[in-house]
């Protein structure tokens, strides 16, 4: 699984990573380290959890909610690429569709139409 910040995004403000920056964070939802430590330093006090108490979209105007669109569809993409290589992974371990299926709560067939395509061994043959 590549584990390169490039092109990974931080599931918080949207900062797009270079070979540079460095993401705290798994599964794929990622936080640079400038959310880090905002929501550190906001959640270190009874004072900055309360000025949290509402979400941010309530401030919101239309331009800035169109705007975070894009954003939430580009952390949606990596949270989905982090769950197909983390399939690979399960899939180069031997592990059966069935024990894919049942952990994700579909059936075998299910797991390996939606993933079989995709996943390859370390062989580069299909899973």
């Amino acid at each position: 699984m590549d584990f390169s910040p490039v092109g990974r995004v931080c599931s918080f403000c949207g900062l797009v990573g270079t070979k540079d920056t460095r993401f705290a964070g798994g599964l794929g939802a990622m936080m640079c380290l400038d959310c880090l430590d905002y929501y550190h330093s906001t959640f270190s006090s009874k004072r900055g959890t309360q000025s949290i108490a509402h979400p941010p979209w309530d401030e919101m105007n239309d331009a800035e909610m169109l705007g975070k669109l894009p954003l939430i569809a580009m952390t949606a993409d990596q949270v989905n690429r982090f769950l197909y290589d983390w399939v690979q992974l399960i899939r180069e371990r031997k592990l059966s569709w069935a024990h894919i299926g049942k952990a994700m709560g579909i059936s075998r067939q299910a797991a390996w139409e939606r993933f079989g395509r995709s996943v390859t061994t370390k062989t580069g043959e299909p899973a």
